[in-house]
């Protein structure tokens, strides 16, 4: 009579329990990191801080001593001294910033639609050579630039830095608009509408146009922006009497006696335009930078 063995079951493997993170290392993480964050916004805002304080003090309270303290009594006679010498440049600049900004993002667009969609030969080196427009330094051109509009007529003032922001402006909105069509809009969209008839102009214009909206958001932040703060177009191709207000606010600063409140207060109405601009359409900004970063 044999004895049949009975073997006994696998013992289950237990897995090993996974060591639980230290909280002392995650808290000592978390505490470097929002330190690191608190310390870097500090450093930002303190000389806004100083800014804006100084803009409310009189000019007795000035100093290097007291530039921390708040103002003892506040006051807005330095906002209305900065306004009254910023006014009539603080228009003109809108007269400036807003049609470069409209006018170079559609030459952009058309642009960059062409040279991504519609080849032809030579499109690459045409594209390279507008883009090598963004590589020459301004302070290179500025002399044979006068000369240029001199020789064309464009009278000084706003309507020569129109043209000269529109033309320096076409490089970078060509680029972005060329990315965002090559890589986001259809191949099969652009066919639909060869297929219906339409032409190059009315593909680009009644389809093309409308789903544009975040490459338009973000060459005309840029444009926006780089026309209001610009400094060294307008000291070459204008003057304080027809200028921004950029060449304004260096005459409120630059005086022999200078009025450091009203120049604080100055340089914070300067500053609001584009401060609004990227309050309002910033949520889309990165949004639109990034749509055609990417082949959806």
């Amino acid at each position: 009579m044999t004895s049949t063995s009975v073997e006994a079951p696998p013992t289950p493997v237990t897995p090993e329990p996974q060591k639980p993170r230290s909280p002392r290392s995650v808290t000592a993480g978390t505490i470097v990191k929002y330190a690191l964050a608190i310390f870097f916004l500090l450093v930002v805002l303190m000389p806004a801080y100083v800014l804006i304080v100084t803009s409310f003090k009189s000019g007795s309270e000035i100093g290097v001593t007291g530039q921390w303290n708040l103002p003892k009594e506040w006051t807005f006679s330095s906002w209305a001294k900065a306004w009254d010498a910023l006014q009539p440049a603080f228009l003109r600049t809108f007269q400036l910033a807003i049609p470069v900004a409209l006018i170079s993002s559609l030459i952009g667009a058309a642009n960059g639609f062409v040279l991504s969609r519609w080849r032809f030969p030579g499109a690459d080196v045409v594209f390279t050579l507008i883009l090598f427009g963004m590589f020459i330094p301004y302070q290179a051109v500025m002399i044979p630039l006068r000369e240029i509009v001199t020789t064309v007529g464009i009278p000084p003032g706003i309507p020569t830095l129109v043209f000269v922001h529109c033309i320096y402006g076409i490089p970078i909105c060509t680029l972005i608009f060329r990315n965002y069509y090559a890589t986001t809009v259809p191949e099969e969209l652009i066919e639909a509408g060869r297929v219906d008839g339409a032409g190059l102009l009315r593909t680009f214009w009644s389809i093309i146009l409308p789903i544009s909206i975040p490459g338009f958001v973000v060459t005309i932040i840029w444009q926006f922006t780089s026309a209001w703060n610009d400094y060294l177009f307008a000291i070459f191709l204008s003057n304080t009497r027809n200028g921004p207000i950029t060449i304004a606010l260096n005459a409120l600063a630059g005086a022999q006696s200078p009025d450091y409140a009203a120049s604080m207060a100055g340089a914070l109405i300067t500053s609001l335009p584009t401060l609004l601009v990227y309050i309002l359409l910033g949520r889309w900004f990165i949004g639109g930078l990034m749509a055609g970063s990417v082949k959806s």
